[in-house]
């Protein structure tokens, strides 16, 4: 069997090792994607291997945080593990959101390994015109 060294993967192999799993704790980070789409702002979250009833979403005031955790795979006795590098443990990210966004209307949505938040902009944050009323109907009191 032909094997790739990867230097890199290696040192990070060992640092998990190391510092073991992430606990509730001390979880490790997840990465993710930010940006904006239309009236709304999208956090997308890699979480492979993670269910559903694994992941936990909170907002208190404006901080928003998401913990995950990947269980081992149950296996038999007679399975031999030869390599592991997929990382177990649990998982956690906290934003802090701008007070421009409706927290209130948060959506999540999990698919294919991937956690999307979308998170609209408040409507008093959205720009608007305001109109100008014209001079003559101002009223002069005099007193």
């Amino acid at each position: 069997m032909l094997m790739r060294t990867d230097p890199f993967r290696e040192l990070d192999r060992l640092a998990q090792q190391m510092m073991g799993p992430g606990s509730w704790s001390r979880p490790s980070a997840m990465p993710m994607d930010a940006y904006r789409e239309g009236d709304e702002y999208v956090v997308a979250f890699d979480l492979p291997g993670v269910s559903p009833e694994a992941i936990d979403i909170d907002v208190e005031r404006n901080m928003l945080t998401v913990k995950a955790e990947r269980r081992p795979v149950a296996k038999s006795d007679s399975v031999q593990m030869e390599l592991s590098e997929r990382p177990l443990g649990v998982f956690s990210r906290q934003l802090v959101l701008a007070d421009t966004l409706d927290t209130e209307r948060i959506e999540a949505d999990y698919d294919a390994g991937v956690l999307t938040l979308r998170i609209p902009i408040a409507e008093r944050a959205k720009p608007r015109k305001i109109a100008i009323g014209a001079g003559s109907d101002r009223k002069e009191i005099s007193g």
